[in-house]
């Protein structure tokens, strides 16, 4: 059972004080309008895109690699855009933390909620298919007001900013489980529960399958979403949270289940189709999604690094 952080006395150490300066002024700023917001967080990722030369090039690397029938001028453009999203999404982690449920409701719309309705009649539990997009945070806070759910997350080294994520992740949703803790997971999903996961980053070789993603033939891809499926037999929902353009808010997208095509299949087969389900919807937002994570990092033994210094 996945223990989750609690307040301690010990986060008032000096050692913690820059966080918590950090966390005052995202407070602070999560004040200002939703606009005036926009144009802050696209000014972060821009900032960001100067100095954080090691993220930028991962994430023109992913572009590469996901993306080779664009020129290279517009997989440029598609980086500064995903940057200005990089910067959006710190906003927008501040706003599912902070803001009320009144001022969230004003600027999100839901589409296909049909599919969940169904989904939730089948008197089974829920596996909610999430997406690294940097509307993640976000994403969660709106999807729990709808249905309150138990999320999946990996705690963080920093013991303030992991009970501080956790608080705040706990706005709308039941509780979090360890991305660990199987049993748990498959616990709850027999009980009826709705369960947010997220199978799309490369967590290594162990437990792993290598099938495509994208134009990548042999990308290292959990297996958990197989032994979930399987455990459990839930519905399997995949949703995206998008950014819509010109500052109208955003649009949580409900895709229908999927769970038919995956029942009684094999891991590999389950894990093609858990990519395929991701591509589709990182195409409805390509610019958000998290590409400086190294999702490509573990390659099937003798191959060489996609990341490899030059």
């Amino acid at each position: 059972m996945t223990r989750l952080p609690e307040f301690s006395l010990s986060f008032f150490h000096p050692r913690y004080w820059l966080l918590w300066l950090g966390i005052l002024i995202l407070r602070c700023l999560v004040l200002l309008p939703y606009p005036l917001l926009c144009r802050i967080g696209c000014g972060l990722g821009r900032l960001g895109l100067r100095i954080m030369s090691r993220r930028v090039n991962i994430a023109r690397r992913n572009l590469e690699l996901c993306f080779p029938e664009l020129a290279k001028d517009e997989q440029e453009k598609l980086l500064i855009k995903n940057f200005e999203s990089v910067g959006m999404g710190v906003i927008e982690t501040g706003m599912a933390w902070f803001w009320s449920d009144v001022r969230i409701r004003k600027w999100f719309t839901v589409t296909g909620y049909e599919h969940m309705e169904k989904a939730r009649s089948g008197q089974h539990g829920v596996l909610l298919i999430g997406m690294h997009f940097l509307t993640l945070e976000l994403g969660a806070r709106i999807f729990g007001m709808l249905n309150p759910g138990i999320g999946v997350y990996r705690p963080n080294n920093n013991a303030l900013f992991d009970w501080l994520q956790t608080r705040g992740r706990l706005r709308s949703n039941k509780t979090m489980l360890d991305r660990y803790d199987l049993k748990g997971m498959i616990r709850a999903l027999k009980q009826d529960e709705i369960i947010w996961y997220a199978p799309d980053h490369d967590y290594g070789a162990h437990n792993s399958v290598f099938v495509p993603f994208f134009q990548v033939p042999d990308a290292a891809t959990t297996a958990g979403s197989y032994m979930l499926v399987r455990g459990a037999r839930p519905a399997v929902v995949p949703f995206v949270p998008r950014r819509l353009p010109d500052q109208k808010g955003y649009e949580l997208i409900i895709l229908p289940d999927i769970s038919e095509e995956l029942a009684g299949r094999e891991k590999e087969f389950v894990a093609t189709r858990m990519n395929q389900t991701i591509e589709e919807a990182i195409r409805l937002a390509p610019e958000q999604y998290m590409w400086l994570h190294r999702r490509f990092k573990t390659r099937p033994p003798g191959r060489e690094s996609f990341y490899s210094k030059k």
